[in-house]
């Protein structure tokens, strides 16, 4: 299978391209490399995958995999451009995993998040319908359950209260497949993620800015006062996630698809800070700090759906992830 994988330089996508190319198939990774965080760490996660160029705007033959691995620099929003990648490469399905992320930038940057997660989505829906490409899995988020005091979350729930601009445009995504599934037979498939974290995470997430802070004796910013919770989840079980429900068929599944995709099982911020703490055997300077504009107290998914339609079963308890990023982060800053 023939496979678009945008965001590919990020870091769902980058072990998204590992994991299906390890099952045999052919990818093209899209990714803009913007500066929202440090491009060197996305330049190296193409790296490993055998990306290197002088001139990533052009389509580029990984130098490990060949032909089965190909990259492009490209915005979402250049219609144009994507529409000739998507004419000239003929997917047989597309994951959409590109996007402007971060909850607290999108209160200061708002048009970034209009100009890729709306723009950008409704270039990759006209795509996948004038290219004839029949299932689209996308990235949704669960923040877009906002204030929701019902836990665990559910698919569900009402989500008609986002609390941030980022959990806004990613409802608008939800709505816009809904939309192209029924007018034009395109089979959506929507993944509400929840706090990921690994080895190659995004220096913006808690896993990484905590384990850094740590490391260089810095103090590290406890909001809420350590009062929140999260269901993390590890890369390896949410890409475990994601690769089915691009390759698998569900009999009798409706063209809108809608899965929570998460660990379901929340941990306690100060645990999860605690367990930092036990593998680098060093105790962090802790700052308390008050709850932030657009952040949510607690996550907790109810993945039952994606349990029942997919065998998702989530199976890494966070002493094994934590373990495991601190291991990488120790090798990529050669400490």
């Amino acid at each position: 299978m023939k496979i678009l994988v945008t965001g590919a330089a990020g870091f769902i996508g980058f072990h998204l391209c590992n994991s299906l190319l390890s099952l045999g198939h052919t990818i093209v990774g899209l990714d803009s490399i913007n500066d929202y965080y440090d491009v060197n760490l996305k330049y190296a996660r193409l790296k490993e995958l055998g990306i290197t160029s002088t001139d990533y705007n052009a389509v580029t033959e990984s130098t490990l995999h060949g032909s089965r691995l190909k990259f492009i620099k490209l915005n979402l929003e250049d219609k144009d451009a994507l529409f000739n990648l998507f004419e000239n490469e003929k997917f047989d399905s597309v994951c959409n995993l590109a996007a402007q992320a971060g909850v607290r930038y999108s209160i200061e940057n708002p048009f970034a998040y209009i100009d890729s997660n709306i723009t950008g989505f409704i270039n990759i829906l006209e795509a996948c319908r004038n290219y004839n490409v029949k299932r689209l899995v996308y990235a949704s988020s669960s923040s877009v359950y906002g204030l929701n005091e019902k836990i665990p979350f559910s698919t569900e729930d009402s989500v008609d209260n986002p609390v941030s601009l980022y959990a806004a445009t990613k409802k608008s995504n939800e709505l816009m497949a809904h939309t192209y599934s029924h007018l034009f037979g395109i089979h959506t498939i929507g993944l509400r993620f929840f706090t990921v974290y690994g080895p190659w995470g995004r220096p913006d997430m808690a896993m990484f800015l905590f384990t850094d802070a740590i490391f260089n004796n810095k103090p590290i910013k406890v909001f809420n006062n350590g009062n929140l919770s999260r269901d993390f989840t590890y890369i390896d079980d949410i890409v475990e996630g994601v690769v089915a429900t691009l390759l698998k068929d569900v009999q009798g599944a409706p063209l809108y698809q809608l899965y929570n995709i998460g660990n379901s099982q929340p941990v306690k911020l100060m645990d999860f800070i605690s367990e930092i703490e036990k593998v680098t055997g060093k105790e962090a300077v802790k700052d308390y700090l008050p709850m932030q504009p657009g952040d949510v107290e607690k996550t907790w998914a109810d993945t039952s759906g994606l349990e029942k339609d997919f065998d998702y079963k989530p199976a890494t308890p966070i002493s094994t992830g934590v373990k495991n990023f601190v291991e990488w982060y120790r090798q990529y800053y050669n400490i």
